[in-house]
């Protein structure tokens, strides 16, 4: 089997293990366990804090003991089965400890899956620069084909979702063990210090301002890169409870719906050399941050049905808003510090957004939604008219009834707490935008197409 196909494989199954769930579970835990929000957002930092410390504890054991393949491979496995145990958890705060264990397994196996591919691709004398890229598109693809099948299959609020994902992972570890052997390289020298070991000699980047700079707005970034991953899906499946959206595609098919967000991000991909060349990198990161200005302002704004159209051009703008400051931002690294530590430097850059900021943006945002935008109705008429409905309305009706409440002389038995989406897209937007403005004033870099055009990789 040629290599190529066989890495275009791993890579499929490597981001489908992670999208059957990551958009969906909002619903699980909102409209199948109904749980509360601040616990949600730390069940979403879970993926920042594997990522401060497992992806260099991994990278370590596999240059110096284990085989890349062998280790990712027994990864994957070990997700699995934590997954397979996730559904039987009956309180949030073991789900917050059981998702961090998945995601201690999971997170590494990212950068490695990048480099058995890079390795492996060497050894075949192929070229790194020209056929990874393509290898890497159909992880997005099996994001998306993962999100259609939960979707499709009826699983976006049921247990079954984490069963796809720890299946396909069962599948993904077998599948690695077959895969040519990626030895350790061992390029670490013996007699180097714990500093350089952990790949910590990147911090001194920050004792130089502009870079220090960079890297704390790459933390402040990073709270927002995850939250339409955390909340998106979720919020256009609440379409339901208001009578008049119930039946609508957006409320069938959200997750297809969230899904061109995905799409968007593989064409953007290809529009980025042109868009540096031209305008340079600190400009192509001001485009993705405001870019996230509209990602959430037109979530705010938009609706199943009238307002379908800005809920559409949300998803497509994502691409901009996710690509061009990850791949912009590793490129100012890349072109901003010198060989030596130059891994470890996109290592930190890494750390800031998906891991640092990842833990701050999901935990506040979480508390935020709860103490500022959840609202809680204890009458039937206050709820409908917050649900744009009337009391005898049918649908209405059965949606008190699923909150386990019921209405008795215009009260209800049981209250029933509501999120005010439309104000929590503005809140995050105002966030986005903030960021962008201090960003654009601060920030002081002066474009070279040249240096762009000669980077190595």
């Amino acid at each position: 089997m040629n290599i190529k196909f066989r890495l275009t494989l791993l890579s499929f199954l490597q981001f489908f293990v992670w999208g059957a769930w990551l958009i969906t579970i909002a619903n699980y835990w909102f409209g199948t366990k109904q749980w509360d929000g601040t616990k949600f957002g730390a069940v979403f930092s879970t993926m920042g804090i594997a990522s401060v410390f497992m992806p260099t504890l991994v990278g370590i054991i596999a240059d110096r003991w284990i085989n890349a393949e062998r280790i990712y491979g027994i990864l994957h496995i070990l997700y699995a089965a934590v997954l397979f145990y996730l559904p039987q958890v009956t309180t949030p705060d073991t789900f917050f400890a059981v998702m961090l264990l998945a995601m201690v397994f999971y997170m590494p196996t990212i950068a490695l899956a990048n480099s058995i591919s890079y390795t492996l691709l060497k050894n075949n004398n192929y070229d790194v620069v020209k056929d990874f890229p393509p290898i890497r598109v159909w992880g997005t693809i099996g994001f998306i084909v993962a999100m259609w099948i939960t979707n499709l299959s009826g699983n976006k609020a049921s247990e079954f979702q984490f069963y796809i994902a720890g299946a396909a992972a069962v599948l993904l570890g077998l599948y690695s063990f077959a895969l040519p052997a990626c030895k350790p390289q061992k390029l670490i020298s013996k007699d180097s210090s714990l500093v350089e070991v952990l790949g910590l000699n990147a911090f001194k980047l920050f004792g130089n301002y502009k870079m220090a700079l960079f890297f704390i707005f790459s933390m402040f970034l990073g709270g927002a890169l995850q939250l339409t991953n955390a909340y998106g899906d979720v919020f256009l499946s609440e379409f339901e409870n208001f009578p008049k959206y119930a039946d609508s595609f957006v409320v069938k098919y959200s997750t297809i719906i969230m899904s061109i967000s995905q799409v968007s991000e593989t064409l953007f991909i290809l529009a980025i050399p042109f868009f540096l060349r031209k305008y340079g990198i600190k400009n192509v990161m001001l485009m993705s941050m405001f870019a996230w200005v509209l990602r959430f302002g037109l979530f705010s704004f938009g609706n199943p049905t009238s307002g379908l159209w800005m809920i559409i051009l949300s998803c497509i703008i994502y691409g901009m808003a996710f690509d061009f400051f990850n791949i912009s931002g590793s490129l100012f690294v890349e072109t901003n510090t010198n060989s030596k530590i130059r891994s470890s430097a996109q290592g930190l850059f890494m750390m800031m957004t998906n891991g640092f900021g990842a833990i701050i943006g999901s935990v506040s945002a979480g508390w935020a939604i709860d103490k500022f935008f959840t609202q809680k109705f204890s009458t039937a008429d206050s709820l409908a008219g917050f649900l744009d409905t009337t009391v005898d309305n049918s649908k209405f009706v059965e949606f008190i009834g699923k909150q386990g409440s019921s209405i008795v002389n215009g009260a209800l038995t049981k209250e029933i707490a509501m999120k005010d989406w439309p104000h929590i897209w503005l809140a995050f937007a105002a966030y986005a935008l903030v960021i962008a403005v201090l960003f654009a004033l601060m920030f002081k870099h002066k474009h070279n197409p040249e240096a762009i055009g000669n980077v190595s990789h």
